[in-house]
């Protein structure tokens, strides 16, 4: 084990982006291009953590059938496996309201112009609820039609995130992709990443990209290195499909976090609509109506309380391989247990060992 200072971490590359699936080529390491000082305006008081820099970190989402957070679990009641092998887990906590980083990005497609304003008031209550005035929570904002764009760079101040988010609209195309690539590539970094705080992507889109330079491959794997966990809102309206969605879908379990459907929820407890689904197929719900909006908003509430708990309500577990022939540029896959029936793990699906 050695000990690394926050100070440490941004000047050399060895934690930066140095821990096991946060690792990267040179590409991938965000604002490499900026001084030291740059990269330090941002972040929490000085201190210092103790991380052996083989280290494998894996935050642990664990929900019951119903879907509530099982948040009552000991070390005792989890098993790591790292390519089938049984693993020894270093580091255990279950520690609420845990300091992350997240990054909002935010679909400003045609395809989102139907319910924009629906969205524009989740995304905003959104980035209030996780950045609630606490050093210890930062984000960004990134919106992406046809090029994906730095709109707020890394803060701690959520006012400033929701005003633009407030002044954004829609047009175009869509580059998903290249605005997840701008995310781990084109911010400040706060101290202590991606130990602590960890690092989030929220997506509020639909999973359609027309318009990246990068494709899914590349973001996919730039994520699993910079050991980000990403969350979709889905903007799919209830009654369509959208075939971009499994883009989406794979992002987020790859990673270890979800989609989550508000919209398809908006009729879920209305009784009598037509055999057809559609967004003006309920009488009772009529699109336009107030009835509509408040179900609508409802739900999106709902979906963003979800996506808010599971970031601070996570498990972090970690561990050092035992193998001893890891092999940098091989992806690693990891699998999860809990000793308890009738529960939902999710964590990332595997990792990129520390590259020489």
């Amino acid at each position: 084990m050695i000990r690394v200072g926050f100070g440490v971490l941004s000047a050399c590359c060895l934690l930066a982006f140095g821990l096991p699936g946060a690792q990267t080529s040179a590409p991938s390491s965000p604002t490499q291009d900026q001084p030291p000082s740059a990269q330090a305006q941002s972040g929490s008081p000085q201190k210092s953590i103790s991380v052996s820099v083989n280290e494998v970190i894996v935050p642990v989402t664990v929900t019951d059938e119903k879907g509530r957070f099982v948040s009552d679990l000991d070390q005792k009641d989890f098993q790591i496996f790292d390519e089938g092998k049984p693993q020894k887990i270093e580091y255990f906590s279950r520690e609420r309201n845990q300091p992350v980083v997240v990054g909002f990005l935010i679909d400003q497609s045609n395809a989102s112009r139907i319910h924009w304003k629906a969205y524009q008031d989740s995304a905003a209550e959104l980035a209030l609820t996780l950045l609630p005035g606490d050093e210890k929570f930062s984000g960004y904002l990134i919106g992406y039609g046809n090029d994906a764009e730095l709109l707020v760079n890394t803060t701690h101040d959520g006012e400033k995130i929701v005003e633009k988010i407030r002044a954004m609209k829609p047009g175009g195309g869509a580059a998903l992709y290249d605005a997840i690539y701008r995310a781990c590539t084109s911010r400040e970094l706060v101290k202590g990443e991606p130990v602590e705080p960890r690092r989030v992507i929220v997506i509020v889109g639909d999973g359609h990209d027309n318009s990246s330079k990068k494709t899914l491959n590349e973001v996919l794997e730039l994520a699993q290195r910079n050991l980000v966990t990403i969350y979709g809102v889905s903007t799919v309206a209830f009654g369509f499909n959208n075939a971009d969605e499994a883009n989406l879908i794979k992002l987020a379990e790859e990673t270890g976090g979800r989609v989550a459907y508000p919209l398809q929820g908006v009729y879920k407890d209305i009784s009598g609509y037509l055999s057809t689904p559609q967004d003006a197929g309920n009488y009772s719900l009529t699109v336009g109506t107030g009835g509509y909006a408040s179900e609508l908003a409802n739900s999106l509430f709902r979906a963003v309380a979800d996506i808010a708990g599971e970031v601070t309500t996570q498990y972090i577990l970690r561990y050092i391989p035992s193998e001893n022939d890891v092999k940098p540029k091989q992806f690693r896959n990891l699998n999860v247990k809990v000793s308890l029936s009738n529960v939902k793990v999710r964590a990332r699906k595997g990792y990129y060992p520390l590259a020489p």
